[in-house]
């Protein structure tokens, strides 16, 4: 059974400890830019798994078989990345954030 001290203490601590909550506005901005960060390379990465999802597809699908198919699914397979990490995504914006952290600390000693 779980004590009302842990259930009102558990999100705080929580938050703490995944970067929530830190000493100074400095450290949040640099948490901030960190999790952009993460979440920038999973757009980035998920861009490119789409690409080449999207690779040997000609002439079907909404776009048709024009010269600037190549172009408007570029923008397309863009903003499904961008809407998959808002989503969510894969878990690798998370990895990404935590290893920039453990960088900037390692380099802060």
């Amino acid at each position: 059974m779980t004590s009302p001290l842990t259930l009102a203490t558990a999100p705080r601590l929580q938050a703490f400890s995944s970067g929530g909550l830190s000493a100074s506005p400095a450290k949040d901005a640099r948490h901030a830019k960190a999790r952009a960060q993460g979440e920038e390379f999973e757009a980035a990465f998920l861009n490119s798994m789409f690409q080449h999802m999207y690779a040997g597809i000609h002439g079907d699908g909404p776009f048709g078989d024009s010269t600037g198919v190549g172009t408007w699914r570029s923008f397309l397979t863009e903003q499904y990345a961008k809407n998959f990490v808002k989503a969510g995504g894969i878990g690798l914006a998370n990895q990404v954030y935590q290893s920039l952290l453990a960088h900037q600390e390692a380099r802060a000693k």
